[in-house]
C-alpha cells in the first residue's frame, strides 16, 4: 500500500481518502492583519509551501478556535511542529480535538500564546502553511500531492479538453474532482477513482477522465462544508 502522509493520496482502484494539502494556495486578504509578532507576510502564491489548514471562528471565551485541517488525518496537523501563518507568524498548537458534527476535518484547537476570545478572533481566516520539504518527497509511482492536480487540464479519453480541476474536495464519501467546464457554467463533481480517472499526467499538465454523459448536467446542491 502506498504511503499516505498528509497531502498525499494513492492512485488506487477505490476512492482517494486522504485530505489534500493545498500547495501555493492564495492567501486570503483578511489574513494580512497587523501583528507585532509577525514576520513579513507570505507571497500570495508559493509552490514551496503546503497549506495545512485554515482557522475559523473563535470557540468560547478561553482562547479556543475552530480549525479546518487539510491533512490526511485531521488531527495530525499538530504533529509537524510549528506552522507558518499567512501573515508570517509562528503558530504552535497546545491542544487539538475534534469539533464534532459531520465534518471530520473540523477541529477545535488551542494556540500557544492565545488565551482569550480576542486573541482567537485575531486568527480568524488565517491560513497555515508548512514548507513542502518537511512533508517528505513522493516516493511511489502511484503517490502524489493531490493539490498538484488543481489547475490541470481535464480531457476525456479521446483527448477533448473538458475543463480544469478547480479543487479536490471530500464531503465524507471519498475524494472528488471538482471540474470547471471549459465552456463556462457551474462546476461538476466526479468521483476520484480509476474508473472515472483512468490516467493522471501531472508532468504533462492534464488529467484524463472517463465521464458520464451527464457530467455537466444541472444537479441538486452539493453537500456544503460545515461552517468553521
Amino acid at each position: 500500500m502506498a504511503r499516505r502522509p498528509p497531502g498525499h493520496t494513492p492512485h488506487g482502484d477505490g476512492g482517494r481518502r486522504a485530505r489534500p494539502g493545498r500547495i501555493g494556495a492564495s492567501v486570503p486578504t483578511s489574513a494580512h492583519r497587523p501583528n507585532p509578532d509577525a514576520d513579513a507576510p507570505l507571497p500570495t502564491t508559493d509552490p514551496s509551501l503546503v497549506q495545512m489548514g485554515e482557522f475559523g471562528r473563535a470557540h468560547g471565551l478561553n482562547g479556543e478556535i475552530r480549525l479546518k485541517s487539510y491533512t490526511g488525518d485531521p488531527q495530525a496537523i499538530a504533529s509537524y511542529g510549528p506552522l507558518i501563518g499567512a501573515d508570517g507568524r509562528r503558530i504552535e498548537f497546545t491542544e487539538v480535538r475534534r469539533a464534532g458534527g459531520a465534518s471530520p476535518d473540523l477541529l477545535v484547537v488551542r494556540v500557544k500564546g492565545v488565551a482569550d476570545r480576542t486573541g482567537a478572533e485575531g486568527l480568524n481566516r488565517l491560513a497555515l502553511y508548512l514548507p513542502r520539504e518537511r512533508l517528505g518527497s513522493v516516493e511511489a509511482e502511484d503517490e502524489f500531492f493531490t493539490a498538484d492536480l488543481v489547475g490541470l487540464d481535464v480531457v476525456d479519453t479521446a483527448g477533448t479538453r473538458l475543463g480544469t480541476v478547480a479543487d479536490v474536495p471530500n464531503y465524507g464519501g471519498g475524494d472528488l474532482l471538482e471540474i470547471k467546464p471549459a465552456l463556462g457554467g457551474a462546476t461538476a463533481l466526479l468521483p476520484f477513482t480509476k474508473a472515472f480517472v483512468p490516467e493522471l499526467d501531472i508532468a504533462g499538465g492534464r488529467v484524463v477522465i472517463d465521464p458520464p454523459d451527464d457530467l455537466f448536467a444541472p444537479a441538486g446542491p452539493r453537500p456544503p462544508d460545515e461552517p468553521v
